[in-house]
């Protein structure tokens, strides 16, 4: 975890947890403080499976000196076991999950909640902010994926396959089958083709049991198709332009879901917006690397408190002048 780079007194190991969210079986990790003054809810990209994000989500709790329960939210069906009997769920159907997740698990929390997104996941997050922003004091979106990069080859391979049904069966078989062969051959061919040589062993531990699932690739490929659907139209900027100073996004310098075009757009529309440019020479998978853990959990508390703050601050003002 990177232990050494944190304060030994606030390291904490993730728990892993099942729970139902509107029936359908979820994956979450999560670290509980003791006296919480934030809790954190991290949605993830796609795929969505919380245990590449372990390494960054226990960095994130010793960055934060132990003051935030944080919790990792994995999308339906994005899961070792076929909890879901080979459904299909679209973009929508997991925002609908996250928000219901808000409403059924987090609606008596008495600390502030902090909204962070990883990719596709800031997309969804700030949708969450859209229906469930009396609930949350700030969102934080990490490489997002929240338009379609016209320049991206790989992108437009993906849009291409999604597309076609028969294709994404083709495709989830082929990499379903790679899950039959011997332990280091299959781990082999995660990381000359999933991955790569710098990736951790829990990363591609993770990847060989989790992506190599027929069900779970196959949801990966249908959700990717509803998002290139959805992100057909441009976004929301009116919303972003008014809640500007509750939101800030991440980007990398070479990502091509979160290519700079995007980071120009966006100050561009919203010229005041915060936004940043990760330029560590970390890659998209971030949480794939105890490096990019380490890096964007110490960015990430960096921004929670400083936002803390500054809300503490605004409600001892108010305090003062009903006093005055």
């Amino acid at each position: 975890m990177g232990s050494e780079y944190l304060d030994p007194n606030v390291v904490k190991l993730a728990n892993f947890r099942v729970c139902k969210v509107s029936s359908y079986t979820t994956e979450l990790l999560e670290i509980q403080a003791d006296n919480p003054t934030v809790h954190v809810l991290f949605v993830p990209g796609n795929p969505g499976v919380v245990s590449f994000y372990k390494e960054f989500v226990e960095s994130l709790y010793g960055s934060l000196g132990g003051t935030a329960s944080i919790t990792a939210i994995g999308h339906i069906a994005h899961t070792k076991k076929n909890w879901e009997q080979g459904q299909l769920f679209s973009l929508q159907q997991q925002i609908n999950h996250k928000v219901d997740f808000l409403s059924q698990e987090l609606q008596e929390t008495e600390v502030p909640i902090v909204l962070v997104g990883h990719s596709i996941g800031a997309y969804i997050t700030m949708e969450m902010l859209k229906r469930k922003g009396d609930q949350v004091i700030y969102f934080i979106g990490l490489y997002p994926f929240i338009m379609v990069n016209p320049q991206s080859k790989k992108q437009a391979n993906i849009a291409k396959v999604s597309r076609s049904s028969i294709l994404s069966c083709l495709m989830s078989l082929m990499v379903a089958s790679i899950g039959l062969l011997p332990k280091w051959l299959s781990q082999y061919i995660v990381v000359q083709y999933i991955g790569n040589s710098s990736w951790s062993t829990s990363a591609v531990e993770t990847a060989r049991g989790h992506l190599l699932k027929y069900h779970l690739f196959r949801n990966m490929l249908y959700m990717a198709m509803t998002e290139f659907k959805e992100f057909s139209q441009a976004p929301d900027w009116e919303f972003i332009r008014k809640n500007q100073r509750k939101m800030t996004f991440l980007f990398g310098d070479d990502d091509h879901w979160g290519p700079l075009q995007v980071y120009e757009e966006i100050a561009k529309q919203v010229p005041d917006m915060a936004l940043m440019i990760e330029r560590e020479g970390l890659s998209h998978s971030f949480c794939c690397t105890e490096a990019g853990s380490i890096w964007v959990a110490r960015h990430v508390a960096s921004l929670i408190k400083i936002q803390t703050s500054s809300s503490a601050s605004a409600a001892d003002d108010g305090k003062l002048s009903q006093i005055a």
